[in-house]
């Protein structure tokens, strides 16, 4: 149900009480409902339980918000935090307490490690009960407090709209984050006089910073300006800063190489020659031999991650001066040391730098650059991703990846993924040329994501294709979601590259454990056409290379339809480059000659 723009202007005219002479009584539940359309919501995906019936019942009497049935609170939160993602708008879900909670709590912290911007309302049980151990109750603020940017337990009716409005304001602003709201039974149904939704918020706590330090930015320019060897590293936070045009221009100004990390895809387009593709653990050669040997790295909305530089002692080893760029200043100097620190908004640090790199007519050192780019193309002559692409016999997964990304390049696409082997095969051989179309699970690295991920997507998004490459592990944590899928006509395309092992923790196993496959073999797996037609779509099974194609272009004509296709791949294929745990970057094993 989409909304139009003049409903929603409506909705938060009256939240605000433009329309009324006198304040009305309002139930909790209603100006919680009044809350979420002046903040402009459009979807809720959320579970009902006795502690939310009043909130539920509050839903029942609106029209603008559609509320999505989902078939596990996990899913609600993976859901909501999909939408967040692809629209950069606040994802919002719903559930109850106790077990509606504690089922939510995978889905938060994926939202908290990524710093996706999300508003999860929790029930709870009436405020004379908490603490007494009454039926469904758990500390939904003690075991959210970790894995949240913020949260409230809002014990007074009267506290309601400033709450919801603290809520969107912490989540959007500085660096994003979920924030949890959870709300006693009690004072959902209770009544209060309201007088509108606040216009604005205060917190004397809470002031992110957004423009970066001039001087700072000045430094930074010297620096760039007499590199020799110059590279910039962009994660996560530059598309969640929505700096991606700033970013190209300044990549495209200097003509400097250019990396993202996983979470980073697409903020540079993968298909231009100055991006040297994903570095880190699974990253190119050429990415991971720059960041090791550049002389003056610019670091921007990135978090050093272990996946990314891998043993910081190994990283240190080389001299090199470090610019960071970052909203979060605990990011900055955290796991590696840097030299000029720049906290603020990096697209308006990005802009500030733009404008200061043209003020003052500086240029590149041209013949240190030439030389600089001639030892990055001597690393990408080897071709750090090659496989089998002459088999005959067995499906090779990468050439699934590929086959997708010739035909869905000029296309209006996303990608979601779970978690494994897949994800990275899709991170290395789709080439993400635009910002948001890649959407998994980077920090924590959950399975399951998947198929919630394309669903809130695909709600949002419903003239895109919306396809979810999975593996036959990680899609049975929240394959139930076929139903929602249905139910709601998300018609996504699934690619489960089904290697009939649990393959990241086989590849693991196979190099670091001597091929003891403890428990990574799926033995009882089920017939996934079937299932999928169980669940109302329709299946399809791939077991030839020669029908990787074909199936494709079908599935793809299917526009109506949700797609699962059961891709038969090879089951001995492992991801590489890979950087082994406690290695340095460049410590990489290309291939199973390294083994």
């Amino acid at each position: 149900m989409e909304i139009s723009k003049a409903e929603l202007s409506s909705a938060a005219a009256a939240s605000n009480g433009q329309n009324a002479s006198q304040p009305q009584e309002l139930r909790g539940a209603e100006i919680l409902v009044k809350a979420l359309q002046a903040e402009g919501v459009k979807y809720v995906w959320g579970y009902p339980g006795g502690a939310v019936l009043h909130i539920y019942d509050a839903f029942y009497k609106q029209d603008t918000i559609q509320h999505v049935l989902v078939r596990h609170e996990q899913a609600a939160v993976h859901a909501a935090d999909g939408y967040a993602r692809a629209t950069g708008d606040v994802g919002v879900a719903l559930v109850t307490s106790g077990p509606g909670v504690t089922n939510a709590v995978t889905g938060i912290a994926t939202a908290y490690m990524d710093s996706i911007p999300m508003v999860i309302v929790t029930g709870q049980v009436p405020v004379p009960a908490i603490g007494l151990d009454a039926f469904q109750e758990c500390d939904t603020v003690g075991i959210t407090r970790p894995i949240v940017k913020h949260n409230f337990l809002v014990k007074d009716v009267r506290q309601m709209a400033e709450v919801m409005k603290k809520a969107f304001h912490i989540a959007r602003s500085g660096r994003p984050g979920p924030v949890v709201v959870d709300i006693p039974k009690d004072v959902s149904f209770n009544k209060t006089a309201y007088t509108g939704y606040p216009d604005k918020v205060e917190m004397r706590s809470y002031n992110p910073a957004r423009k970066g330090h001039g001087g700072q930015i000045r430094k930074a320019l010297q620096l760039l300006m007499a590199a020799k060897r110059p590279y910039i590293y962009t994660g996560g936070g530059v598309i969640l800063g929505n700096a991606t045009q700033e970013l190209r221009q300044l990549v495209d100004m200097l003509g400097y190489p250019c990396t993202n990390t996983l979470m980073g895809l697409g903020a540079y387009p993968a298909s231009d020659p100055k991006f040297l593709g994903m570095l880190g653990m699974h990253g190119t050669i050429e990415a991971n031999n720059a960041m090791q040997n550049c002389d003056v790295l610019l670091a921007v909305g990135a978090r050093f991650d272990d996946r990314v530089i891998g043993n910081p002692k190994h990283f240190a080893q080389n001299e090199r001066k470090i610019v960071h760029i970052d909203i979060d200043p605990s990011s900055i100097s955290k796991r590696v040391k840097v030299d000029i620190p720049i906290v603020g908004d990096v697209k308006e640090v990005l802009t500030e730098l733009i404008a200061m790199i043209k003020e003052s007519g500086q240029k590149p050192d041209a013949a240190a650059l030439a030389a600089w780019w001639e030892s990055i193309d001597g690393w990408r002559k080897r071709d750090c991703l090659k496989y089998d692409r002459k088999n005959t016999e067995v499906i090779k997964p990468q050439h699934v990846i590929e086959t997708l990304w010739n035909m869905t390049k000029d296309s209006d696409t996303y990608i979601t993924s779970d978690v494994g082997q897949h994800q990275m095969w899709a991170a290395q051989f789709y080439k993400f040329n635009e910002p948001r179309r890649w959407i998994n699970s980077g920090g924590l690295g959950t399975m399951g994501v998947g198929i919630p991920y394309a669903m809130g997507i695909k709600l949002a998004k419903p003239d895109s294709e919306v396809f979810c490459i999975t593996g036959e592990g990680s899609v049975q944590m929240c394959i139930q979601e076929l139903s929602t899928c249905l139910q709601y006509n998300t018609p996504i395309k699934v690619i489960s590259l089904n290697n009939r092992y649990l393959g990241m923790v086989r590849q693991w196993q196979e190099l670091d454990y001597e091929g003891r496959y403890s428990h990574s073999y799926m033995d009882a797996l089920p017939n996934f056409v079937k299932l999928a037609e169980a669940y109302g779509h329709v299946g399809m099974l791939i077991e030839h290379p020669r029908d990787v194609e074909p199936a494709l272009r079908e599935a793809r004509k299917l526009k109506d339809r949700t797609v699962f296709m059961d891709f038969r791949t090879d089951p001995t294929e492992n991801v590489f480059p890979m950087v082994k745990a406690g290695k340095g970057i460049t410590e990489m094993l290309l291939g199973s000659e390294d083994l």
